[in-house]
């Protein structure tokens, strides 16, 4: 029997390289990106659907800049080698939730929907789940798609379905929310 896939979360958006030395900016989706992001992490490459791109990728080195995280690579030691790798732009990575500090206590309800995969009743893929906020007007999530993030009400008429064994929401979409 197959050993049980280790379980992703995802923690960054891949933006763009930056420089000629193989740094790529990424915008994190953690609270704790300096901890996420440190040396010697293993990152993979995936899609909006969650699926793997790629072989994964080793953190060399990482540091903020500005409101994303500009992270090297281990074995890629120049722009043209970081565009080389396969779909770098319009990726998120992910990286083994056992190596992540769990959340505390009181945030089990935030760490099941962070890394959510968000789907279209139709079954297209539309973001990941990156936060959630709790609004006056109820819970709202926090979407992270391939060019930009959104606000979706966390609603009845909005979320149709909530799958935990697939870390996956049907959501029917306001009209114009993404557009």
């Amino acid at each position: 029997m197959p050993a049980e896939a280790a379980r992703r979360l995802v923690v960054g958006r891949l933006r763009k390289p930056h420089g000629l030395k193989g740094d790529c900016a990424v915008f994190p989706l953690t609270d704790s990106p300096e901890e996420v992001f440190q040396p010697g992490r293993r990152l993979w490459m995936v899609d909006v659907g969650g699926h793997e791109v790629g072989e994964a990728l080793t953190v060399e080195r990482g540091r903020g800049y500005h409101r994303e995280w500009l992270l090297k690579f281990v074995g890629v030691d120049s722009r043209s080698a970081l565009e080389a790798l396969p779909a770098l732009r319009g990726v998120f990575v992910a990286a083994d939730a056992a190596e992540l500090t769990p959340p505390a206590e009181d945030e089990v309800y935030t760490h099941e929907l962070v890394g959510f995969s968000v789907r279209a009743t139709d079954g297209t893929p539309i973001g990941v789940v990156s936060e959630f906020y709790d609004l006056p007007s109820g819970l709202t999530l926090e979407v992270q798609g391939p060019k930009r993030e959104f606000l979706l009400p966390y609603r009845q008429e909005f979320v149709q379905e909530v799958d935990r064994d697939t870390r996956q929401l049907t959501v029917t979409l306001p009209e114009g929310l993404i557009d």
